[in-house]
Formats: C-alpha cells, structure tokens, sequence
C-alpha cells in the first residue's frame, strides 16, 4: 500500500483567491480525490492554506484599519470560503500564523544554523514588495518585477541574516539534471538550471517591519517571509506535533504552484531542506497562468471573477470541468464566461446529462436492471488505463476527454438501437438499456475524482431510479 501527498501553494492574504489560483486547488483535489480511491482514504493528505506574515500583510492591515491577525483571518476565512464552493477536499487548511508553524519554523532556522548556513550579513539590492521578494538587475524587465510591472521597484539595505544559497548550487543543478521527474513541464528545468548557476547567499531575514516570525534568540530580526512559507508543506503534516504522520507522508509526492513561485519551490526549498537534514520532494508540478477574454486577471484591471461567482452561475461541477478540461496544467490558457457557457451545454446538458437522463427514463419507466456488456466492458477497461495514464501525468483535460468517449458510446449506441421503438418486455429492449446503465454506472464512478458532485447524483439516480436533470439547458 502506498500513500499520497499533495499541495498546493498557500496564498497570499493580501486579497481572496479569484479563479487563476483556484484552478491549481482544483488540480491538486482531483489528485487527492483519485488516489484516496486507488489507495485508500488514509493513504492520501492534501494540504492547502494561506501565506500570511509579511511586510504586505502588515501594510494591507494597516490601511483597512485593523490589526494584521483580523486582517489575514478575515481573508482566509474568504479564501477557505472559495475553496469549499468548488469542493476542494484538503485535509488540512493551514494558516502560517498556526502556532505548530511557528514552533516549526524556528526549528529548521535552529536545524540551518547548527549546519553552518546562517550568517549575519549586509544586503544591499533590489526588492520587490509585490512578490517579498529580493531580485538582481538581471531579473527586472524594463527596471521592473516581470510579476508586479505596475508597483515601484525599491533598493533596500538592511543588516539582515543570510542562508548560504550558494553552496547548495552544484547539487541542485545536479539533482535537477539525475531526477527527470523532479520539474514538470521539462521546459521549466533549463530555466531553473540556468537560475541556479548565478545563485547568490539570500537574505532570510528582516528588520524594517514587525509582523512575521521571530528568528531565534534575536527577536529585532523577523525571518523573511520566503523561507516561514515555504516550511508550511513540512508543518502541515505534523513534522514536531505528529512525528508518525510525517514519517508516513514526507517527502511530498507533489508540490503544485504557479510559474511565479517556481524558482523558490525549485531552488530555495531544496536546498533549505538539505541543509536541515530532511529529504526532498520527488515532484514540483509547476502549472501555467489563467487569463481571462485575453487579458492577465487582475485588481487593476478589474476582472477578477472569484470561483463562488461562477459556481452561484454554473454549479461547482460545470466549473471544474470547464478548468480541467478546456485547459492544459503545465501550459498558460485562456478562459471566458462564454467559453464555459458553451462546454455546459455542448458537453455537460446536450452529452452527458442527455445520455443519464433518456436511459434512466426508458429504465425507470420499465423496471429494468443493470446488465454486464462485455463490448462496453472492454472499452472501459482499455479507457480506464489510458485515463490511470493521463493522471499520472498530470494531463486531466486529456482524462475527461477519455471519459468523453465513452458518452460519446452511450450516445451513438441508443441512437442507432432504436430502444424506443421497441417492445419495453421484449429481450432486446431490457439487453440494450441494461447495457446502457452499466455504461453509466462506470462513467459516473470514473468521473468521481473530477466532478464528485456529478458522480455521486448519478450513482443516486441509478439505485433510486429517481431522475432528476443533471445539467439543464442554459440560454
């Protein structure tokens, strides 16, 4: 028996999450929701959360007129919010300001420190406030943050604690080169590598604000919002509180998280957890960004669309069909109200609502039973496997297209049967439609990790043969 561990990025409580970041929660949740029915309910831990402490934070509070703890609980009791109406089955919420993450936190600075990789330094540079994040020239495009182009670029100096990054610099660019699945999509690896070969000591502490974890034995330094963060995904599966949980779970099977946050995951995060003694992770899934009618979703812009607003519209399913199926993980995509309009009513009402609902009815209507078809037995075996093989990597538009397939099937076999037109007591009817509910009793239970909801009315539908629409038509 194996076991599963997934995560998302935690983010940051400087807004709620809008439907960009909530499509990583609902990649890492088919992961989670998959592999609890491969290997059990137990075997799997999902962990997601928010980001909390930072200069950000404590300037976002400030300017709403309370203190910085209402402010960040306040924000991820909305991001939690967001998270449930999509379904998102974690196992643990995390919060950095959770005291087991402070306690964890101040023990891997301890556990960097005995390994000689702390010191007291001066940095003087670059920063930006957008990301809590220290960048050289190089990194600036047009003297700005490739992220943040629209916020001020500041130089800082402080007198600040450094980790030796830069001894870690070989053995990542080896790590990442010997470990093939260690960075998907492969096109992020070159990047990272190249990253690592000009790899400088960081800062990992600062001075010029108050709301953050204190370094050990020096509480005027706050530990650098980077390296608190990154430490949630050892926290969240008791690294001090649970030690046999840990045991069972680390390393994590897969971290997923933007391109922004790549190089950290990627670089700064192994090589903290090399020199806290601790193993790495076996795969850091970096997933493209969302854009919405051609335009990056933005504050600024004002576009944001949070997943409740199109789950209020839609149901949770239909978003998460749209997300996973008309968008590719690793690549950057384009989405529109319109477009997921268009999938609910070609894909959700007109396939497999339509399928559900005209096989049920001829069912219910005639007291029919489920019957093994050994052609349909075939075909869903053979598309079980291909689906068991597009999971594994990561390429879930490409899963629902198999499951698509066997609508299609269901669709096309009653079509050219006839059932209708048949005698409802006669073998040939109850054969054909027997058939067809065991079509959709696998259909529904491959559908189960991606959209739950959808699966379990289907199951529901089966057993009671109480018919209701699964997706009505929308104008």
């Amino acid at each position: 028996m194996g076991k599963f561990y997934v995560t998302t990025a935690i983010d940051y409580v400087n807004d709620t999450i809008h439907i960009g970041h909530a499509f990583q929660k609902v990649i890492a949740d088919v992961l989670a929701r998959y592999y609890r029915i491969k290997l059990g309910k137990n075997e799997v831990f999902f962990l997601t959360g928010t980001d909390e402490y930072g200069q950000k934070a404590e300037k976002a509070a400030r300017e709403a007129g309370i203190s910085p703890k209402e402010f960040v609980d306040k924000i991820a009791k909305s991001d939690q919010k967001e998270q449930d109406s999509l379904n998102i089955s974690y196992n643990r919420f995390i919060k950095t300001t959770d005291p087991d993450h402070t306690r964890v936190v101040q023990e891997i600075w301890r556990r960097i420190d005995k390994s000689g990789d702390i010191y007291l330094g001066k940095y003087t540079g670059i920063y930006c406030e957008g990301c809590e994040a220290y960048y050289t020239e190089e990194d600036l495009v047009n003297n700005k943050c490739p992220f943040h182009p629209t916020l001020k670029i500041r130089q800082i100096t402080e007198k600040n604690y450094f980790f030796k990054w830069s001894k870690y610099s070989k053995f990542l660019i080896e790590y990442i080169k010997s470990h093939s699945k260690f960075i998907i999509p492969e096109t992020r690896k070159n990047e990272m590598i190249e990253f690592a070969k000009h790899i400088k000591d960081i800062p990992i502490s600062r001075t010029n604000f108050k709301w953050g974890i204190p370094v050990p034995n020096n509480p005027e330094q706050i530990i650098y919002v980077w390296f608190d963060a990154l430490i949630n995904y050892i926290t969240g599966i008791g690294f001090l509180e649970d030690r046999q949980k840990f045991e069972k779970f680390w390393p994590a099977d897969v971290h997923i998280l933007g391109k922004d946050n790549a190089r950290w995951h990627v670089l700064l995060w192994p090589a903290m957890l090399k020199s806290a003694g601790i193993k790495l992770p076996k795969t850091i899934l970096v997933n493209g960004f969302l854009s919405l009618n051609g335009q990056k979703i933005s504050k600024s812009i004002g576009n944001i669309i949070r997943p409740s607003d199109w789950v209020a519209k839609f149901g949770a399913d239909a978003v998460r069909y749209y997300l996973l199926r008309y968008t590719t993980a690793t690549e950057d995509s384009d989405i529109s109200e319109e477009k997921l309009k268009n999938a609910y009513n070609a894909d959700l009402a007109k396939g497999l609502g339509n399928l559900v609902a005209r096989v049920l009815t001829l069912a219910q209507k005639n007291k029919v039973e489920l019957l093994k078809n050994k052609t349909f037995a075939l075909e869903i075996k053979k598309i079980e496997q291909e689906l068991n093989q597009s999971v594994s990597n990561f390429k879930f538009n490409e899963a629902l297209e198999k499951i698509w397939q066997l609508i299609a099937l269901g669709n096309k076999y009653i079509d050219e049967k006839k059932p209708w037109a048949l005698k409802s007591e006669s073998k040939e009817f109850k054969k054909i439609i027997g058939s067809l509910l065991f079509l959709i009793s696998n259909i529904g239970a491959l559908l189960s990790p991606f959209l739950p909801e959808t699966s379990e009315k289907i199951s529901g539908q089966l057993k009671n043969r109480k018919i209701s629409i699964l997706f009505p038509q929308l104008k």
